[in-house]
């Protein structure tokens, strides 16, 4: 009976050691030997040595690695029954590696034992099978899980893979997941598993509300405000999240308690919070704070500060006694970034303490006051030694570095710093998201620094290739845009990719067609450095156009009309330095002959003209990037005249004839734009934009210029109804052309242009992507604008009024694709559908805060 007794009492041990592992099943078998009735007794233990060990079983697993795993040695003694046979098992269960684990006795001989471990190894994971959710979702899923494959299919796995699916779909909104799990085997490998995987999102949780406790001084609405990612569904919510995410509730929780402290609750906390279902797709948010009293700065005492002295560092932290307590705003202003840059930091950095520190201690607390210590490290003053270039593998050094304000041999400027970066972005050429300047090789002992500036190339050249319908015609382009083109290696074969790169110059091509009723082919090639050593701007252009609404090739026909313009300019353009250096002043000659044979649309229909006109401009641009800019102002004021021919060229004007009055147009114009980016929280920015322009006469007999007038309305393209003497200004919300002065019985399609113009514009922006393959944002506009013909009856408030939405889409082949819906609330007289609600598209308009 003792070996019966042997087997029972080993089952027993086993069984107990392995119930404190989750999940353990263990089957047991006899041992294989037959051994003596009075061989083994658990009352009396044997010590045995152990002869040898055989593992069985196994798969994939080592057999070496399990023996280890399993303590036992050839050699070793081993007191038998006992626990040394249970604490086996336990050890190789411990791994979560297999499904069975048996020890047997195979032999004994004398005091030698022989012994064996049969195991049935767990199955691996073959692959997932995710079904429930979209194809893209499912490509989500299986990045996140691509590290289980292979592994051993047990409850930690099945765990994890759950978990992990449920907090990608929670962060997303989705907080009822469900995720049910099944095996099945894989057909092509008998040790392997499927796992299908079954996911159901639900709808998404939705935040119904969220109340405060605790709160006296601050209001309900004030602390909701703080929450920016944790909303409730209201309409006006456009922008924050109306969905429950925990991560996004978690960082909300944080700012919650810095807004609170910001206001000088320096003691306030969040004592409890608690999520809590209001419906099926629903939840509630309730947050109990604790405010403590509201404390203010006491005295304020500088420390380590050698350079400046502390009334000069008072005035740049514009902190005093008495101010609300904010560590918040305290360390702004020591550290930075403020949006002007004039917190204490930047003023070191700007004077070369790269280097510089500052710690504030607070010292002592009395009352509702709050003494502060503001301790300071200078350090030494450095110059740069050396400016690295890297990443521009297309554009060449020195068109980069000629942008790069950091030189050699200059003090540490970490304004000049951040203008380096933006003026790097504003080349185009490279994404700015990635520009990245870095202090590098810092030595305190000579005070030296390099600087490097990391850059990323993005594809910048340009292709619009399109069709359109409309006049009754259909009209075909082609343009061809190089913004980073060599003239100089025009005849290098090598350089050819397809054309010469790398110098920064920008060539343009571009051409419409209908076939004979229009043809419109222009070219333009500018050079930001001519010569290459000063910032000299110099561009070249040439166009010629051919409109005609009739067969002109039979001048028999009543039908018969014909306008061909040929044009040609020349511009030089100069940085400023005063009054800053984001000035800049441009002189343009331009030469426009107009040739009209029985054409309408201007104030005569037949005979030649010429323009002749001088055109001086004046800009400064400081908007921080081309595509989204979020900051900074772009403002241009323009003059433009022709000579007054009227005063010497001994002309009648009161018997003149069209034809001789407007063969030398004379006129001076005057334009007026500007725009101002400002960020109002987050990436929402508000775009502000004003314009004005006036089309001048020297000569009253003379009257205003056919050309150059000023057409309102639509969506500001310059397609093929553009023609060269006319400035096209858009208003969404309206047919184009259709703004035409009061009292006038012009349309859309007979309107000469007006001589004055203003147009107001408020649009709020939101990206939705940033990056160097595209860029996107939506927006929403309200804008106004009007035009006359004489200042008598000029009013700037008395304006046509639109409001509307819209989105911008940069792909860097393409350039600034546009889709706007406007609605115009002001009827135009005679044209019965040129307002209320009108869709515009636009292409490339807009870059580098360009006006439209």
């Amino acid at each position: 009976m003792n070996k019966y007794i042997f087997a029972i009492l080993f089952t027993v041990i086993s069984t107990a050691a392995l119930a404190q592992i989750p999940g353990s099943q263990p089957k047991y078998s006899l041992p294989k030997s037959t051994l003596p009735a009075d061989s083994l007794s658990y009352l009396e233990p044997k010590d045995f040595i152990i002869g040898g060990i055989t593992i069985t079983g196994t798969k994939s697993l080592d057999k070496d690695v399990l023996l280890t795993i399993s303590k036992l040695n050839k050699g070793d003694h081993i007191n038998l029954p006992g626990e040394a046979n249970a604490n086996v098992i336990k050890n190789m269960y411990s791994q979560g590696l297999f499904e069975d684990v048996q020890l047997n006795i195979t032999k004994i001989v004398l005091d030698t034992i022989y012994l064996e471990i049969a195991v049935t190894e767990l199955p691996r994971l073959s692959r997932l099978h995710l079904t429930g959710i979209r194809k893209g979702e499912i490509d989500d899923v299986q990045k996140k899980l691509s590290d289980k494959t292979y592994k051993i299919v047990n409850s930690n796995l099945i765990s994890t893979t759950t978990a992990i699916i449920k907090k990608h779909f929670n962060e997303k909104g989705f907080l009822n997941t469900t995720v049910t799990i099944k095996q099945r085997k894989d057909p092509g490998d008998a040790n392997s598993v499927i796992l299908d995987v079954a996911i159901d999102k639900h709808s998404k949780v939705m935040i119904s509300e969220v109340v405060f406790e605790g709160n006296k001084d601050f209001s309900q609405k004030k602390l909701k405000g703080y929450l920016s990612k944790t909303r409730t569904r209201k309409f006006y919510n456009i922008f924050g999240s109306k969905k429950f995410k925990q991560d996004k509730y978690d960082e909300d929780k944080l700012n919650l308690v810095t807004k609170m402290q910001g206001k000088g609750y320096r003691d306030a906390e969040i004592v409890k919070d608690t999520v809590y279902k209001t419906g099926p797709n629903t939840v509630g948010v309730k947050i109990k704070v604790f405010e403590g009293h509201k404390y203010y700065f006491g005295n304020i005492k500088w420390s380590g500060n050698a350079k400046y002295s502390s009334d000069i560092l008072n005035k740049i932290l514009k902190i005093k006694k008495g101010d609300v307590f904010s560590e918040e705003e305290l360390n702004k202003r020591l550290t930075g970034p403020t949006p002007a840059n004039d917190d204490i930091s930047s003023f070191y950095l700007n004077d070369g303490y790269l280097t510089y520190n500052a710690d504030p201690v607070q010292t002592k607390i009395y009352n509702d006051t709050v003494d502060m210590d503001l301790r300071v490290y200078e350090g030494p003053q450095y110059t740069i030694n050396r400016v690295i270039l890297k990443g521009n593998d297309v554009t060449n050094d020195k068109v980069v570095m000629r942008e790069i304000r950091t030189k050699p041999g200059q003090k540490f400027n970490k304004e000049l710093l951040i203008r380096s970066t933006r003026e790097i972005g504003q080349l185009g050429n490279f994404d700015e998201q990635k520009t990245e300047p870095k202090p590098t090789n810092i030595n305190p002992q000579d005070g030296t620094v390099d600087i490097v500036y990391n850059v990323v190339e993005k594809p910048s050249d340009q292709i619009e290739l399109s069709g359109g319908f409309g006049g009754g015609q259909l009209v075909g382009t082609l343009g061809l845009t190089f913004n980073n083109f060599s003239l100089r290696n025009i005849f290098n074969l090598k350089a050819y990719k397809p054309l010469p790169k790398g110098d920064g110059q920008k060539l343009s091509l571009r051409g419409q067609s209908s076939g004979h009723t229009y043809q419109n082919f222009s070219f333009t090639f500018s050079e930001p450095w001519l010569g290459g050593k000063k910032p000299i701007y110099f561009a070249l252009s040439a166009y010629t156009q051919l409109s005609s609404t009739g067969d002109y090739y039979a001048k028999s026909n009543p039908l018969y009309n014909k306008l061909r313009i040929n044009g040609i300019g020349v511009t030089l353009g100069k940085k400023l330095n005063w009054p800053d250096n984001y000035f800049q002043l441009n002189y343009s000659l331009n030469f426009d002959h107009y040739n009209l044979d029985n054409y309408t649309g201007y104030l005569f229909s037949n005979g030649t003209s010429y323009n002749i006109k001088l055109t001086q401009e004046l800009s400064r641009n400081s908007v921080d990037a081309p595509i989204y800019p979020t900051s900074g102002s772009n403002i241009k004021f323009t003059v433009q005249a022709t000579p007054p021919y009227s005063l010497f060229n001994n002309i009648n004007y009161k018997i003149a004839t069209p034809e001789q009055r407007y063969h030398f147009v004379e006129y001076y114009k005057f334009k007026y734009d500007a725009q101002w980016f400002t960020r109002i929280t987050g990436k929402l920015v508000l775009m502000s934009q004003v314009r004005f322009g006036f089309l001048g006469q020297y000569n009253t007999e003379v009257g205003p210029s056919p050309f150059e007038r000023f057409k309102l309305g639509g969506d500001g393209m310059q397609s093929y109804q553009f023609l060269q003497g006319s400035e096209i200004i858009g208003l969404r919300g309206y047919q184009n052309f259709s703004i035409v002065p009061e009292g006038t019985n012009y349309t859309e399609n007979t309107n000469p242009g007006s001589t004055i113009y203003n147009k107001y514009t408020m649009e709020l922006r939101h990206p939705v992507i940033q990056g160097q393959s595209a860029t996107i944002f939506l927006l929403a506009f309200a804008e106004g604008g009007n035009v006359w013909n004489s200042f008598n009856k000029f009013d700037p408030f008395n304006v046509k009024r639109s409001v509307g939405v819209g989105a911008r889409i940069f792909l860097p082949i393409f350039g600034l694709l546009g889709l706007d819906y406007g609605y115009g609330f002001d009827a135009i007289p005679g044209i019965p559908a040129a307002n209320k609600g009108q869709f515009h598209f636009s292409i490339s308009q807009s870059l580098n805060g360009g006006f439209n």
